[in-house]
């Protein structure tokens, strides 16, 4: 009595034997180095986030108004 399933015979569609190939180890790998990539820019940018309330509500905690960021502008050209 067989136990498979797969209408198209065992050999079809079983590509989980098949050999990797260079070209798609490769990908792979780009792959998950930019998903290392994005996870660490999302961490600097949220850790980047939380220093600057950290040092805002120190700045408040002090009794301090002016805590806010000033932006000057730029001088005109001449």
């Amino acid at each position: 009595m067989s136990t498979n399933t797969n209408p198209a015979g065992p050999a079809a569609g079983n590509d989980a034997d098949a050999p990797e190939t260079p070209g798609e180890r490769r990908m792979v790998n780009l792959l998950i180095i930019g998903i290392i990539l994005l996870i660490f820019g999302a961490a600097f940018w949220l850790g980047d986030a939380l220093l600057d309330a950290r040092r805002a509500d120190e700045c408040m905690a002090s009794g301090r108004r002016n805590c806010g960021p000033v932006t000057v502008p730029a001088p005109p050209p001449r």
